[in-house]
């Protein structure tokens, strides 16, 4: 699959997920804001019923105070007169025996008496309720007037207490579907506190919600109702917490989603580098063979089989194109060190200045071949480490080698090669050369397998993008670490820290 299409495929993706993410963030929103609104609604609605409770019982207070005045001054004013008495006799309160007496002292008519007196009961029945609207109209009118004047001078904590007023906010609102845990006080107009519930924190409150008490008070002497949800966040969440799992679950997709792409564009480099790792593989190998197969032929000359020196030149050239095709199959064959969880190594005592000492022996000629030269300070007194010896001389070659493929054309070429024991547990080894230098971005990757760093315009190194990452494998097997320091165009320095053997 081409780059671009990768490209394109990837830009819809992530427009179509970030779309849908964008879409249910300001669903949950409005979703949150609804429940918010509806709480508040719900809310105000019972402070509203609470204090309408409180106006009510205040409204009873006087009610029941007046009445109880009136029982005492005016309660026997109509006990004891039979006039007034609604309780026995017939004819609605008539009284019978002075019918009976009025009949015998008059000489009238049984009926006539009856009806007179009937009416004159009739009337007085009217006077009295007209006397009984009278007095509860007076005593109504009283208790409002006692409400407008003298109401607002009696304590707020005794017109609305503590008890009253959660008795009440618990009822109204579990009427409104509001079961949670809440915390309220009773402030004045200045906003202090009268007095508040144990828990009542406003400043770490989301939100305080305010009703004032007894609204016809006058403006000096208002209250205010306060009531805080210290659970009013976890409550909104649950109401809308059908929605987190599609968020949650868009949000796994969105990951799932970089990650494949990810892959996608490392496989692609990945197939990018074998193809430029089978080229270059290619271009190693046909070398050598072509200089190998030459040199055979020559072989078949009868006038090389006579001449001594051309048959030793011959033969150095199929020997040395050997060992270079015997060099780039090793090459070929550390790549499964990295194929391999645990790489097959014979871990015992080994003298680093030795070894190292060998190596350098191997790149002098190739070396001043190039007119340069290869300074060694072994000055190590402790060189014995724990390391495979062949793993370990194949780390040391590939860095001289290394440094003489990214040598400088303009200077001749300077290996400085050296080995100290920092302190008493390890030794470093130093290779150190002149050449081209690495780039300050490509420091971070030198190490990767198949990362070749840009030569620029030298286009004579080949090479698989194996060796330094086989080394620093290998360093960090024997337990110790590699660094690295370079300067485009004037150096580079590998720094081997490994522990001795003990």
């Amino acid at each position: 699959m081409k780059r671009s299409t990768i490209w394109i495929l990837t830009a819809v993706m992530a427009i179509t997920i970030i779309g849908l993410l964008a879409v249910e963030i300001v669903y949950m929103e409005n979703m949150v804001k609804m429940r918010n609104e509806q709480f508040s609604e719900g809310v105000m609605r019972s402070l509203y019923r609470v204090t309408t409770m409180l106006e009510q019982n205040e409204t009873k207070y006087y009610l029941d105070q007046d009445l109880a005045d009136a029982a005492a001054i005016y309660g026997s004013q109509f006990k004891g007169s039979g006039k007034y008495d609604f309780g026995g006799g017939d004819m609605m309160g008539v009284d019978t025996a002075a019918i009976a007496d009025n009949h015998a002292s008059t000489g009238r008519p049984a009926n006539f008496n009856n009806l007179k007196n009937l009416h004159d009961s009739y009337q007085t029945k009217q006077e009295i309720l007209k006397g009984q609207y009278l007095y509860q109209k007076e005593l109504l009118n009283e208790v409002i007037l006692t409400i407008l004047t003298q109401s607002s001078d009696r304590p707020i904590v005794e017109r609305a207490d503590s008890a009253t007023i959660r008795y009440y906010l618990t009822r109204e609102l579990e009427q409104n579907g509001l079961s949670l845990p809440f915390e309220f006080s009773v402030s004045n107009r200045a906003g202090i506190t009268v007095f508040h519930s144990p828990g009542y924190a406003p400043e770490s409150a989301a939100q305080v919600y305010s009703q004032v008490l007894f609204p016809g008070d006058p403006a000096n002497k208002l209250h205010y109702l306060n009531v805080t949800f210290p659970t009013k966040s976890s409550y909104i969440f649950k109401s809308v917490k059908f929605a987190v799992p599609s968020f949650a679950f868009t949000l796994i997709l969105l990951c799932v989603f970089i990650y494949t792409v990810f892959i996608a564009f490392k496989q692609k480099r990945l197939s990018e580098i074998k193809n430029d790792f089978i080229n270059n593989m290619t271009h190693e190998f046909k070398t050598p063979i072509s200089s190998i197969s030459i040199a055979a032929q020559m072989l078949n000359d009868d006038t090389v089989a006579k001449s001594p020196s051309m048959l030793k030149r011959v033969s150095k050239v199929i020997n040395d194109e050997t060992k270079r095709l015997r060099f780039q199959v090793e090459k070929v064959l550390q790549m499964s060190m990295f194929d391999r969880k645990d790489a097959t190594m014979r871990l015992e005592e080994a003298d680093t200045n030795a070894i190292i000492d060998s190596v350098i022996d191997t790149f002098h000629l190739k070396v001043a071949n190039y007119g340069g030269h290869i300074e060694a300070a072994l000055n190590a007194e402790d060189p014995i480490v724990n390391v495979d010896k062949m793993h370990f001389t194949n780390v040391i070659f590939n860095l001289l080698d290394n440094a003489i493929k990214y040598r400088r054309d303009d200077e001749p070429l300077c290996l400085k090669v050296s080995t100290r024991n920092p302190d008493d547990e390890h030794v470093e080894i130093v290779v150190k050369d002149n050449g081209i230098g690495i780039k300050r971005d490509d420091l971070k990757r030198i190490f990767v397998k198949f990362y070749r760093v840009s030569t620029g315009n030298r286009h004579d190194v080949k090479g698989f993008g194996l060796g330094l990452a086989y080394v620093h494998k290998m360093i960090t097997l024997f337990g110790g670490n590699i660094n690295v320091e370079s300067e485009l165009g004037k150096g580079t320095k590998f720094i081997i820290t490994l522990p001795l053997f003990e």
